[in-house]
């Protein structure tokens, strides 16, 4: 099993990719892949069209020996003392830690079906009340009382206990200065679509706090044998494309915004960093294609900034994980 300093986490097959039976095997799979070649945990998304998170990570965490979900919490579909009653009950029926992936927004039209419309700053508010009720009741904190904010709560404790070694870390979107407040509030890592290494800095007044990447790699001994890869798993489509803009005008995510300008000013330009899947709706990542001397050298630009988290896109071979978890390694190295 390979290892690194950094902390990777896999993601988890969407239950649109396969039906009921095949998708249960699916997430094991997976699961399993990501486990053998030293990923940390799995991502699993959690929307109106996907099936629940926690109930897929269960899959997971029944597949594996020491995988931990990350699990992505919106809290307009739970209270927070239900996600901390999930988190001890994980704990205590697996002794497993579950990872927290604190969302904000989302698809508009997902929201606004549940009667949910807060402006950008007013969610971030709501979250960082959201995640120190969590955090509070599975840290064994007195009893919890809140009177003002947006959740009330009166003697509220969580039974039973989560051990200290298996309460969960925290991650949520690093893309703006309301997101970025919260996460240093809450403790938690900041996460982002990253630009170019080039043109990356680190976090606006966030260098006090863990800041994560999330995107895909494709990488090879050949560059031209990446890139053949590459086009092959996600060719030109007009419909995705169609598709992409018609999503981006439902979607409030100031990522995904950034990243469709982007892909403007670096599509013509051939190199590591790669907007295609993005643009064709395949995914909602950037790639890093090429080289594995290429692709290690991207990746350690991203850590010297201050980087020390890489949240994988959706695998598609224990192969491709392996050799991401390779280049990520050899990142580090010549970070250290």
């Amino acid at each position: 099993m390979l290892a690194s300093p950094v902390s990777v986490f896999s993601t988890c097959p969407e239950s649109r990719a396969a039906g009921p039976a095949a998708y249960a095997r699916l997430v094991a799979e997976v699961s399993r892949w990501s486990e053998e070649v030293g990923c940390e945990g799995m991502l699993i998304y959690t929307e109106n069209g996907l099936v629940d998170p926690w109930l897929t990570a269960q899959l997971a965490v029944l597949a594996t020996d020491r995988l931990e979900p990350l699990i992505a919490v919106q809290p307009v579909y739970m209270h927070p003392y239900t996600v901390a009653k999930l988190v001890a009950t994980f704990a205590y029926l697996h002794g497993r830690r579950t990872q927290l992936n604190l969302v904000a927004g989302g698809f508009t039209n997902d929201l606004r079906a549940l009667g949910h419309e807060l402006e950008h700053d007013a969610r971030y508010a709501r979250l960082l009340d959201y995640g120190q009720i969590v955090m509070g009741l599975v840290a064994g904190a007195p009893p919890i009382t809140r009177t003002t904010g947006s959740y009330r709560v009166r003697e509220l404790r969580l039974q039973p206990a989560v051990p200290a070694e298996l309460q969960p870390r925290l991650m949520l979107s690093g893309s703006s200065e309301a997101g970025i407040a919260t996460a240093r509030a809450l403790g938690a890592t900041a996460v982002r679509y990253p630009r170019p290494a080039e043109e990356e800095e680190p976090l606006a007044a966030a260098t006090d706090i863990r800041q994560g990447i999330r995107l895909g790699i494709i990488v090879r001994d050949d560059a031209g044998e990446a890139w053949r890869v590459a086009h092959e798993r996600f060719p030109d489509d007009r419909g995705g494309q169609i598709t992409h803009r018609l999503a981006m005008s439902a979607s409030d995510s100031r990522w995904h915004r950034q990243l469709s300008r982007l892909a403007l000013d670096t599509e013509a330009r051939e190199r590591p960093y790669w907007l295609r899947p993005f643009q064709n709706y395949s995914t909602f990542c950037p790639y890093l294609v090429g080289d594995q001397e290429t692709v290690a050298g991207e990746l350690a630009a991203y850590l010297r900034r201050g980087v020390d988290t890489v949240i994988l896109d959706i695998p598609q071979s224990r192969e491709d994980l392996e050799l991401s978890m390779s280049v990520i390694d050899a990142a580090a190295g010549a970070v250290t």
